[in-house]
């Protein structure tokens, strides 16, 4: 089975059904737009770019985080 990868172009709201827990990821990064539903329907792309975040940064955690629970 082909391992999922989080990507830029998801939207957070993608990304917290795949594992809520994700969520810690996004508030540690002072994101804490995920708890809204318009910036929950962004794409992790552009809620970097909004926040001015890393998005390399964000991804490879996010990534971590999500394969060390499988």
């Amino acid at each position: 089975m082909e391992e999922k990868k989080i990507t830029k172009d998801m939207t957070v709201h993608s990304v917290l059904e795949l594992d809520k827990d994700l969520s810690d990821v996004f508030m540690g990064f002072g994101m804490f737009c995920i708890f809204c539903h318009l910036g929950s329907e962004e794409t992790i792309e552009q809620a970097c770019a909004t926040h001015d975040i890393d998005l390399d940064f964000l991804l490879a955690k996010l990534n971590e985080t999500y394969n060390q629970k499988k």
